[in-house]
Formats: C-alpha cells, sequence, structure tokens
C-alpha cells in the first residue's frame, strides 16, 4: 500500500521518479539469500548494510524477494536509468527540443557519433599496425553505458519559421548540426552516463579514465559526462564525485532517500561527507539529471 500511495504524486517528474524506484524494488533491490544483507550493500561492512536498509525503507515499496545481482543487476539499473532519463527529457521538449538518442546499447561505440568519428578510424589501423597498438592501445575507445545523442537537423527543420540559411549562401558550412553539411552525418554526443549499481574504489577510477578519454580524443564540443550510482556508502561514494575536471557530476538515484537514511544510522563521518559532496554541488539527485542536460 506505502509503495501504491507513492506513485500518487503532485508533479510528473515526481511520478517519473517513483516509477524508477519501484522497477528497482521490483527486480534488483532486496535481500541476498544469506538474508542478513541488501543487494546494494558490502554484506562485509555494518554501516553500509545499515544505511542501505535504511534508504530503501524511505523508497517505499517493497523489495524484490530474489534480486538479480552481479552484471544483471548492473544492466538492469543502466536500463532503467536510461528510460528515466528519456521519460523525463521528454518533459523539457520546449526547453530543449530536438531529435534526440538514448541507447544503453553496447554496440554503440564513440566512433558513432560526431566527436569521436576519427577514432574509428584509428582504430582500423592499430589493427594492422603492431607499432601503433603499441604507442596507443584501445583505452580511446570508450562504451558508455548510457549515450544521449543529438541527431542532426534538415535546412527545412532549421528555416521552420524564418529563412536562417539558404543553399546560395556560404554560411555554416562546418557546423555538425546542420546535417546537409555531411555525406552521412552522424549523431553528435550529448551526454555519456556511467551507471554503477554499486561503488568500489577501482571501479571510480575506471569512470574517471573513461571520462578523460572522452575530453581529451573529441573533435568538437566535449558531451556531459556524468555518473549514476545507487551506492549507499556516502565515503565510497566520495571516491567518484570529490574533485573537479573529468566527471561534469555524481547523481545518486534516491539521494534524499539516502541523506535521510544517513542522518537515521547515526554515522556522523558518514553524514559529514555526504553533506559535504552535496554542499560542494559534486553529489545531486537523479531527478535533477534531466534538467543539467538541458542545459
Amino acid at each position: 500500500m506505502r509503495g501504491e500511495l507513492k506513485l500518487l504524486c503532485d508533479s510528473l517528474l515526481a511520478g517519473l521518479r517513483a516509477q524508477y524506484h519501484k522497477q528497482m524494488c521490483d527486480s534488483i533491490l532486496g535481500y541476498r539469500s544469506e538474508g542478513t544483507s541488501l543487494s546494494v550493500a558490502d554484506s562485509s561492512s555494518k554501516t553500509s548494510k545499515t544505511i542501505s536498509e535504511l534508504m530503501a525503507r524511505n523508497m517505499g515499496f517493497p523489495l524484490c524477494p530474489n534480486p538479480k545481482e552481479g552484471q544483471t543487476a548492473g544492466k538492469l539499473f543502466a536500463d532503467y536509468t536510461a528510460s528515466f532519463i528519456e521519460d523525463a527529457f521528454k518533459l523539457l521538449s520546449k526547453v530543449r527540443p530536438g531529435n534526440w538518442i538514448f541507447s544503453t546499447s553496447q554496440a554503440d561505440g564513440i566512433d558513432a557519433y560526431e566527436q569521436y568519428e576519427h577514432l574509428g578510424s584509428l582504430a582500423e589501423a592499430v589493427k594492422h599496425s603492431i607499432d601503433m597498438a603499441a604507442l596507443l592501445g584501445t583505452g580511446y575507445l570508450v562504451t558508455p553505458d548510457i549515450i544521449v545523442a543529438r541527431i542532426p537537423i534538415t535546412d527545412e527543420e532549421l528555416n521552420e519559421d524564418k529563412l536562417i540559411v539558404s543553399e546560395t549562401d556560404f554560411v555554416a558550412l562546418a557546423t555538425p548540426l546542420r546535417a546537409k553539411n555531411f555525406d552521412n552525418p552522424c549523431a553528435i554526443l550529448h551526454a555519456s552516463i556511467s551507471c554503477k549499481w554499486t561503488m568500489r574504489s577501482d571501479r571510480a577510477q575506471n569512470t574517471r579514465t573513461e571520462a578523460l578519454n572522452l575530453i581529451r580524443n573529441r573533435k568538437g564540443n566535449t558531451p556531459h559526462i556524468v555518473a549514476v550510482t545507487m551506492e549507499p556508502m556516502p565515503t565510497r561514494i566520495q571516491s567518484l564525485a570529490l574533485g573537479t575536471g573529468d566527471l561534469d557530476c555524481t547523481y545518486h538515484g534516491a539521494l534524499y532517500e539516502l541523506h535521510e537514511a544517513t542522518k537515521d544510522s547515526q554515522k556522523e563521518d558518514q553524514l559529514e561527507v555526504l553533506e559535504q559532496l552535496i554542499a560542494g554541488r559534486r553529489l545531486r539527485d537523479i531527478s535533477d539529471l534531466p534538467l543539467d542536460l538541458a542545459v
């Protein structure tokens, strides 16, 4: 009953957020087979188990009796996150119009997008050269968990309200937003989103490395580069969220519920870290992400 009531939200965005939580509780958030720790918790940490239980209680939905774990849980978390972002982003069509792609397909490497198209040719060259392979490696070929990309627009779309460009004038001949400028126009990568169901130090480092590769290897504008997690331990979130320069920001799938849980846990060290990340604008709730992507 509590879960049903939670879906009766005043706003559309709040309703989507509640549905996002319900999806997780239906399939990936629940007690492990041993029955002493939630699937999002570190079973060897009493603090992690306590905060995760309080967070799950605050989310307000019945938990999954047989939660998926491992890579399956990670893939479902990415799928649910992508669906939430896409549905929420559609609500912002007046703020950020355009034709958009939302994908979790591992087949969509970044060389499929305009800023990184050249990396496809580079990867092909590396295949045929031992020296180039040794020099460059393959770390530049990032495959984001979720991509958001914008489809280039036709001149008809661009000139819908007034004549902005024409075939006879020599203007705007290089911008990738104008489909006419290229024989095979590529979608423009708008956001790269890394999803981490839980956090460990090695996962934080992998995410940072991927972010730096996106920054260094682009031709054109840098996409939004963010991470989303459901990790319950603020000190572990800190390993990814603290600092600037690689990720735009880290988002938590249930930040408000986590904040209350951390307060109730009476773990002052964890609460201090969490509030530092929030006040320092390094950690935000998942509901902030669609609006941040609209910038």
